[in-house]
């Protein structure tokens, strides 16, 4: 290499200072793997340019690279070791960077395509601990050392004041959806960008589906006609040659060791060495001999537990020794043999937390261990528990340790001789593996294969006596024991042991001690040449002429060629000979499956091939004749091994035979393979026991072969060639990809700027019935967030365009995160698993589902419509009922002339002040559980009569004039109501300002003010004041307001007369309220109306004045306002009124209050609720201390315009039923805009309940969600899958009718049919109310009828679907039960692929899916499902949290979610009903003010 030739010349010259910096920080790029070769020799060329004349033999071409333009952006990103050597060497295909320059290419295609940048709150971009800083041991050789601290930020969050309940700004034009919020912000630009990289054209379109036992219908990819298909004819058994007859051959491994530490004992057999690489000790096989013996006598003889011997023959033992510490190791290992115990050797634990540790207990426990051996060292740096003993492991079984330096063991006796026998079927040693999945599993080797394994390996690798062995390799398993601890003793070799730490200090040691020892023999692996090439340019006086076999134990990996070429490139002038490399195959089950000899042991030349990746990815081989760009360069594994017969068989299924151009899995049949999975007889006959058959099912040998797990094929001349292993396997839409390959493909777009070469993972999640690729790798602590997501997007269009196959994940994760291998590399399954759990905690994550995903259920096609006529005959002939339900008729039920005489609730005021002036009527309590104020019949009367005659006379209003009450709740809320009435005035009660957040809740007071046509404020002096405060000057214009009246100190002066409404139909009251959907709706509702609903939930809940209820509910709108301000009046039952804000600084006031007054019917929200549940869940003995009883509560009713809540609901019984509280006592109800009662679950069923006539339960049945997305109601048996539970909303109320219709026909539907709601009661609204005379949009809201069937009744539609069932129960007066399930707000539904969804369905989904997510949220926004989930946790946890909640919404809805937005908690707003306010986040979304801790965008 021209770097070298000039190299000698170079220390003669005198470089300026700075000149040497630079080529030092060179140096240490390129051994860190920042630079590749020919980056770094170009750079070191122009460094040196102008001392050229005075250093002879630089490369001329190196002087000429200055030309190129824009070269070095080629070379930058370069994939594995690259060479620069002449091309006329060999044939250009066979380079290979090939890879590196097919990747640059297809990059290049691509233009740069703007993929929406995720965004990220500035503390997440700071990593939580300095460790993170540490580069990790990679492939690319020691540590940078330069990499400075970073200064650790920490940003503190503004306080934002808490969003929750802010109406919509009231700039647009009310009753808007929020659709027509105009945005100009940066969220939406993003969002535009990810429409535009949707756009993109997408894999080509699927044909068949496979029913998933519904007909929601997911695609299956079908076979693509053209794909290609294997030709050859099927192939044949590959015999090996026969083992050879070597005379004098020991009968077992433990005879020949008898035989040499007996005749030879001075002989050296391994030489161990220090970090510093200095020889510390040399074990010769006299010393081997008798220090096992010594060892075999001491576990048999002088263990012992209960005077019984601990350890009895074929007792498994576990080997826990350090990777520097070979000659322990090899002690004991043959100190077992000798005892006849079964060595299990296993890696030293360092923590509790290792990767794959608590598997390795679950495999030693499985294996029943009780003992393990170690050293004096190692056994004092594990961790000890308090008593000074080993702590026990995660998973572990309870060890006794055993320390085996010498002045532990005990001399044998003089009659004591082991027996040393010929080798048999019994296990000799156990050696673990990690499967797939992260299961540890112990395969077993038998002594008779242990010795036909060493046999083969003898004659494969041609060892003789005494030669001289360097072994790179973890000695306790695989290659490292097989050929440094196994074969080594068997033909008296002399091992040099080059422990993992020297090498990553020194990655050229194992070269420098091939030349001090002339070694004949090393074994590498290609991580070891690679390293190598780093430093090499340390050493001039290297030579490995004495190597006649450099065996690279990993060389069936497919990277592993291009680690071979460029180390003979750098190395064949060092005395390197190109036939000595040799790589070879194993695998644990098969140990060594076959290996590359070099000519003289009769190898044929090895062998390469080109192979098209297409084809591969269907089991085809190809050899690619076009140049193209997707190509996968293999080299030969050399052959088969002696004695051994191998065949290649399908993957899937019967182990048919491969035809002789199909990839397969390689099966070998030999007496030199494991021959079991310890304990595991299930897997163990399918890996160890296979009998591959022809295509006509002919068994092809009566003799059972073993599975290896790799892929491959046999090539010409016999060579076998691997291209993956079934571990590594990732099957995409029926096509196969190999993890090694991907990873490749990665690490040729300019890795070493980003993230780390050798700290990438590659493996599958199965997510909707298919395999998606996931890539996690660290990335270095210098690169920015740009940077990163760039070389991100630049990695997905690599593997787009070389495997044809999109990545559903790619996450970066801070550097030193990822679970490690014992020696390096990284633990895949713990990473997988880490990623399942969310718990890799990334700092960058690019999700592409919108690519990956094919397989989803075609959209929904809207069918003609069926005309409503139709329908029903449809359902008379199917035998069905039309689906129609009402309460009791009230007529009948009302007895008394009371009920009848009174229409307005005015009079029964007054009426009530007369006959019963003293009756408690109200009762409002403070946080502190007293009472703050109280009203009886004549007091509420003579406070209304103050409050009309200060309205006539100083605020000078006309009958029928609006009046807004913006008060606390309380009994002046209900005074100033009656005070309206008795002038004649309308009034509406308003939610007055927070005085700590004026600027989002002063302007929904102004809007209902305003909307409302109000012509005076009543309300208190504090907040009058606040209402004209500089403060609301900044939120609204306050000179605009009405007149403003404070009621807190009126005269005392009567009417001259009370206002009597002319009509029952005239107007009472406004009820204004905001929906979820940010729509601000006020309802008009007559004296009439007013007064039939309080009738209704007199009769439905049997109030009368004796009776005592307590209300948690707010008082300004819906049914709350009713039982706070109307129902008391109406029917003289005292009311217990807890306002629900008391409860922020005391959550047990409610159930306090309602225990201590004894209440039997007490009302709530599910905000209540929800407070109590959380706040109280630890509390309950506490408050059973303070004698807090609840058994003599009825009905606990949840006041909802919404689905009901199950798991709330049982909660809540659940945990207070320790208070007495019984299940049957909490229901739900029912109401919306149109109706505000429909439903109440009544007490007099309770009532019943306790005389044995039991009414019905709120009944649940179980629906299939994917039905209800197409509009249909499937009923399923609970615990089914994609099963929905839903609970009545309780009893229809008397006089109460309801019907389901059709959403667009308006045609009646049959029972259990999912439509719309439609009421007809005489407690309707009347109709909305608003200002710009819009009532005739909604007027059908109102009075809408039938379009066939009875078309004379009017009714209300109330905007929600449900479906009415007629149950088995019936009812106390012996009618059926007609059950109506509410499925959710017809505004708020979800539109997409034509099929409908409701938020909350989605919302449970996501809330399950991680732990840390406390609430969360969703809405649509052109087209894309948006979702915004509420972090309780640490900031680090938050990017875990995007890939879950991708997967869930896949997994369960079928939908691809087109944004993740994390935010704080709290910041989902939250009505006082407990309902998410999902337009207003939506707004807030676009408009940016979430201030989100990470946005990302699915592409």
């Amino acid at each position: 290499m021209a770097a070298e030739r000039g190299g000698c010349s170079l220390e003669a010259v005198p470089l300026p200072p700075e000149v040497r910096e630079s080529l030092a920080e060179l140096e240490l790029e390129l051994s860190e793997g920042d630079i590749t070769q020919k980056g770094y020799e170009k750079k070191r060329a122009k460094l040196l340019a102008r001392y050229i004349p005075l250093i002879q033999g630089v490369d001329p071409s190196l002087q000429a690279e200055n030309r190129i333009p824009g070269s070095s952006q080629a070379t930058a990103a370069v994939s594995k070791q690259q060479k620069s050597r002449s091309t006329n060497s060999r044939d250009e295909r066979f380079r290979s960077d090939v890879h590196t320059e097919a990747v640059q290419a297809a990059l290049a295609k691509y233009k740069e395509r703007k993929m929406p940048m995720p965004s990220k709150r500035r503390s997440v971009l700071v990593h939580s601990s300095v460790e993170t800083y540490t580069p990790p041991d990679n492939h690319s050789a020691p540590p940078d050392v330069t990499t400075g601290l970073v200064e650790h930020l920490h940003h503190e969050r503004p306080q934002v004041a808490s969003v929750r309940g802010i109406p919509r700004g009231y700039n647009s034009s009310i009753l808007e959806t929020a659709d027509g919020v105009p945005v100009n912000s940066r969220v939406s630009s993003k969002i535009q960008q990810l429409l535009n990289t949707l756009k993109r054209p997408k894999r080509p379109p699927l044909k068949e589906f496979f029913v998933d036992d519904f007909e929601e219908l997911l695609e299956v990819q079908q076979p693509d006609p053209n794909q290609p298909k294997p030709e050859g004819g099927q192939m044949t058994v590959l015999k090996g040659e026969p083992l050879g007859v070597v005379t004098n051959w020991p009968p077992s491994l433990l005879a020949a060791l008898q035989r040499w530490g007996t005749t030879q004992p001075k002989t050296p057999c391994l030489t161990a060495l220090d970090t510093t690489g200095k020889a510390i000790y040399t074990l010769t096989y006299g010393k081997l001999w008798s220090r096992s013996l010594k060892l075999a006598y001491t576990l048999l003889n002088k263990l012992t537990s209960k005077n019984e011997p601990l350890l009895k023959p074929g007792h498994r033992v576990a080997l826990v020794f350090p990777n520097s510490d070979p000659v322990m190791f090899m002690v004991a290992f043959y100190g077992c043999l000798l005892a006849d115990l079964v060595p299990v050797p296993i890696e030293v634990p360092l923590t509790r937390k290792d990767a794959g540790s608590q598997q390795i207990g679950f495999l030693l426990g499985s294996c029943g261990v009780t003992l393990a051996l170690t050293t004096d060292v190692c056994q004092k740096g594990l961790p000890k528990a308090q008593t000074g003993e080993v702590v026990t492991f995660k998973g572990w079984p309870r060890l006794v340790w055993f320390v085996i330096d010498g002045k532990h063991l005990a001399k044998p006796a003089k009659d004591w001789h082991p027996q040393v026998r010929d080798a048999s079927a019994d296990i000799a040693y156990i050696e673990y593996k990690t499967s797939k999945e992260g299961s540890a599993m112990g395969i077993t080797i038998s002594h008779a294969s242990m010795l036909a394994h060493c046999h083969a390996l003898t004659q494969s690798c041609g060892y003789s006596e005494a030669e001289t062995l360097t072994n790179v390799l973890d000695f306790k398993r695989e290659a490292g024991l097989w050929h440094g601890v196994l074969t080594s003793v068997m033909n008296r070799m002399h091992v040099v042991s080059i422990p993992y730490a020297l090498m990553k200090v020194n990655p050229l040691s194992w070269i420098q001690k091939v030349c001090s020892y002339k070694a004949r023999v090393a074994v590498v692996k290609s991580r070891d040449m690679h390293w190598s090439l780093l430093a090499q340019r340390d050493q001039r006086d290297v030579n490995l002429s004495s190597l006649r076999m450099l065996i690279v134990a990993d060389g069936a990996n497919p990277w592993s060629i291009s680690s071979c070429d460029a180390f003979l490139n750098v190395f064949q002038s060092r005395g390197l000979r190109p036939e000595v490399i040799c790589p070879c195959a194993s695998s644990s089950e098969a140990l060594t499956v076959a290996i590359r000899r070099p000519p003289d042991l009769g190898g044929p030349p090895p062998g390469k091939a080109v192979l098209s990746m297409n084809c591969l990815s269907y089991s085809v081989i190809r050899v690619d004749t076009e140049e193209k760009l997707s190509v996968l360069t293999v080299q030969d594994v050399g052959q088969v091994m002696p004695g051994a017969n191998v065949c290649v068989v399908k993957v899937d299924g019967t182990p048919y035979l491969c035809k002789t151009d199909e990839v397969g899995e390689i099966c070998v049949n030999s007496g030199a393979t494991g021959t079991a999975y310890y304990g595991l007889l299930g897997i163990t006959k399918n890996v160890f026991e296979t009998i591959p058959v022809t295509a006509a099912g002919v068994p092809v040998s009566d003799q059972p072969f073993t599975r290896t797990g790799l892929l491959g094929f046999i090539g010409p001349d016999s060579l076998v060639f691997v291209v993956g292993k079934l571990d590594g396997l990732m099957v995409v839409n029926i096509r196969k990809h190999n993890a090694d390959d991907v990873v490749a493909t990665a690490l040729a777009v300019e890795p070493m700027k980003f993230v780390y070469r050798g700290r990438i993972a590659v493996f599958s999640v199965t997510v909707l019935h298919d395999d998606r690729i996931v890539l996690v790798a660290e990335q270095r602590p210098d690169a920015s967030e740009e940077d990163s997501f760039q070389w991100m997007s630049r990695v997905l269009q690599a593997i787009d365009s070389i495997h044809q196959v999109g990545v559903y994940c790619l996450a970066l994760v801070p550097a030193n995160t990822l679970p490690k291998a014992p020696l390096g590399g990284i633990h895949i399954s713990e990473t997988k698993q880490r990623f399942l759990e969310g718990a890799l905690h990334p700092c960058n994550v690019l999700m592409c589902p919108h690519t990956c995903v094919t397989n989803l259920p075609k959209p929904r096609q809207k069918q003609p419509d069926v005309g409503p006529a139709s329908m029903i005959v449809g359902n008379l002939v199917a035998g069905k009922r039309i689906a129609q339900a009402s309460g009791r008729d009230v007529t009948q039920l009302e007895d008394n002339d009371q009920a009848r005489k009174f229409l307005y609730l005015a009079d029964v005021l007054q009426w009530r002040a007369q006959t019963t002036p003293d009756h408690p009527l109200f009762l409002l309590l403070n946080s502190k559980g007293t009472v703050a104020s109280t009203a009886s019949c004549v007091q509420l009367h003579k406070k209304a009569e103050r409050v009309a005659a200060a309205l006539m006379e100083k605020g000078r209003l006309n009958v029928g004039d609006h009046v807004a009450l913006v008060y606390p709740p309380g009994v002046d809320l209900i005074a100033t109501f009656y005070g309206c009435l008795y002038a004649g005035c309308t009034p509406i009660t308003v939610r007055p300002p927070h005085p700590q957040n004026l600027a989002t809740t002063l302007p929904t007071v102004k809007m209902i003010v305003e909307v409302s046509k109000s012509a005076c404020i009543l309300t208190t002096q504090g907040i009058m004041k606040l209402l004209k405060s500089k403060e609301a000057a900044t939120a609204v214009d306050i000179k605009t307001w009405p007149t403003i009246l404070d009621t807190d100190d009126i005269p005392k002066k009567k009417v001259a007369n009370i206002f009597r409404p002319p009509s029952p139909d005239m107007l009472a009251y406004l009820d204004f309220s905001v929906s979820t959907t940010g729509i601000l709706a006020g309802v008009k509702m007559s004296h009439a109306a007013a007064s039939a609903l309080c009738r209704s939930v007199k009769l439905q809940c049997e109030l009368y004045p004796s009776r005592q209820i307590a209300t948690c509910l707010d008082p300004y709108c819906g049914l709350g306002f009713a039982l706070w301000c109307l129902c008391s009046v109406y029917s003289g039952h005292q009311s217990i009124l807890v306002p629900p804000l008391e409860l922020e600084s005391n959550v047990s006031l409610w159930l306090s209050a309602v225990s201590q007054y004894k209440v039997r019917v007490t009302f709530c929200s599910y905000s209540v609720m929800e407070m109590c549940t959380k706040g109280l869940g630890t509390q309950t003995d506490v408050l059973r201390m303070k004698g807090v009883n609840l058994s003599c509560v009825r009905t606990c009713m949840v006041v909802a315009e919404e689905r009901p809540r199950i798991a709330l609901t049982q909660s809540f019984s659940k945990l207070f039923k320790d208070l007495g509280l019984s299940a049957r006592s909490v229901s739900t109800t029912f109401g919306c805009r149109v109706n505000v009662a429909i439903c109440l679950q009544p007490n007099r069923l309770r009532k019943l309940a306790e005389q044995g006539t039991a009414g019905p339960d709120p009944t649940t049945v179980y629906v299939d969600m994917r039905a209800l997305r197409h509009d249909r109601v499937r009923l399923v048996e609970r615990g089914s899958p994609h099963s929905l539970p839903l609970m009545e909303s309780g009893k229809i109320l008397p006089g109460v009718k309801v019907i389901i219709a059709h959403t667009e026909t308006k045609g009646p539907l049959g029972d259990s049919h999912l439509g719309e709601i439609w009421v007809s009661s005489p407690h309707n609204a009347t109709g909305y109310y608003t200002v710009y005379g819009e009532e005739a949009l909604h007027a059908d809201h109102f009075s809408a009828r039938l379009s066939f069937g009875d078309t004379q009744t009017v009714w209300a539609r109330t905007g929600y679907l449900g479906f009415l069932r007629r149950t088995e129960l019936t009812d106390a007066s012996g009618e059926r039960h007609d059950a109506l399930y509410v499925v959710g707000s017809l505004d708020e539904t979800l539109e997409l692929r034509g099929m409908r969804y409701h938020p909350i369905d989605i919302e449970t989904s996501v809330i399950r899916a991680h732990k840390s997510i406390a609430e969360c949220a969703v809405f649509t926004w052109t087209n894309l499902l948006v979702v915004v989930v509420e972090l309780e946790g640490s900031e680090q946890e938050a990017l875990d949290l995007v890939a879950l909640v991708t997967n869930v919404v896949l997994e369960e809805h079928y939908l691809i979610v087109g944004v993740v937005v994390i935010v704080d908690p709290g910041v989902i707003p939250i009505n006082s009903r407990g309902e998410k306010q999902r337009m207003h986040l939506r707004d807030g979304f676009l408009a940016d003010q979430l201030d989100p801790i990470y946005v990302a965008y699915n592409m």
